[in-house]
């Protein structure tokens, strides 16, 4: 049988203790950069907030147009890549990889019809303090099928919110992205996504999550549910676990309708090795809440966790 520990020999997950490779190679920002940066991020926070606030939707993608630029700007500074851009919190995710050798930089525009279009940039870390980037293009509209693996020409979308990073001695690593993703008027959607490296690409999906036993592997995992309804989908390191409700119909007859899927108050998880992301139904969630349970909404209960039964 195995445990959520079994897993914790053979897999590395690297958390803050990674050493600051990409960091130390590099020059730190001079002060003159800095009070640049600060300017320019006063600017891009109002194009940001603008962005979201404004009620027409041709303002918005004008906003957003400034912002982007902008953005791309204040990326080109010198060792831009330590600037934190604080000052966006509110409306941009700003991920780093524990060992410095990138961060993802995602963020939503919100339109009249209850729709999202998302956008996005991989800013490596460089030596020499230059710009690199690898911008996404949001072509989730244009999926068939949710569990394509695809590159940054055609990115699934999301705005991430955490990043759990996994390696295996002679294995090239990979991160798993948790992401909100929005919908439409009637749903909102989650993903657990998972991003590598090849080359000069960036990779989205792997097929490592298991969904049933004996069943096949999907690329990544989407959740579809009731826009009225908030959803836990977050990762506790103390268990190795990503963990998240169960969703389930409130009324019977609506079984495969996502605008009548709720949270049925039971949690399921996925805990993490290199190899596959080993699902266990029906776990438990106690005691403190976590910032992360819910990006827009209050945060639900849920920290600490143990499974009930045997898997």
């Amino acid at each position: 049988m195995r445990t959520i520990f079994s897993n914790f020999i053979f897999v590395l997950i690297i958390f803050l203790h990674l050493p600051l490779v990409g960091l130390r190679a590099q020059t730190a920002l001079t002060a003159a950069n800095i009070d640049k940066l600060n300017l320019l991020q006063d600017s891009l926070s109002a194009y940001s907030d603008s962005t979201v606030s404004v009620k027409d939707d041709v303002d918005r993608m004008a906003y957003n147009t400034m912002f982007v630029k902008k953005l791309i700007g204040a990326l080109k500074t010198p060792h831009s890549f330590q600037y934190q851009f604080d000052s966006l919190v509110n409306n941009v995710s700003i991920l780093t990889a524990p060992n410095q050798s990138f961060r993802i930089i995602t963020w939503s525009v919100p339109f009249t019809d209850g729709t999202y279009k998302f956008y996005g940039t991989i800013q490596m870390a460089t030596k020499d303090g230059s710009l690199k980037l690898i911008p996404l293009n949001d072509d989730g509209k244009n999926f068939s099928d949710d569990n394509l693996v695809t590159n940054q020409k055609k990115w699934y979308g999301a705005r991430y919110y955490e990043m759990i990073p996994v390696t295996y001695p002679g294995k090239n690593p990979y991160y798993i992205l948790l992401g909100w993703k929005g919908n439409d008027e009637k749903t909102t959607k989650k993903v657990i996504e998972v991003l590598s490296f090849e080359k000069e690409d960036a990779v989205f999906g792997k097929n490592i999550f298991e969904v049933k036993k004996k069943a096949a592997n999907k690329n990544r995992i989407v959740f579809e549910y009731n826009k009225q309804n908030s959803m836990t989908l977050t990762f506790d390191k103390q268990v190795n676990m990503i963990v998240f409700d169960h969703l389930a119909p409130y009324e019977a007859n609506m079984e495969g309708n996502a605008a009548y899927y709720v949270s049925d108050s039971s949690f399921d998880g996925y805990t993490i090795s290199y190899q596959r992301l080993y699902l266990k139904e029906n776990v438990e969630l106690r005691n403190d809440a976590s910032s992360l349970d819910e990006l827009y909404s209050t945060p639900r209960k849920a920290t600490t966790l143990f499974q009930k039964g045997r898997h």
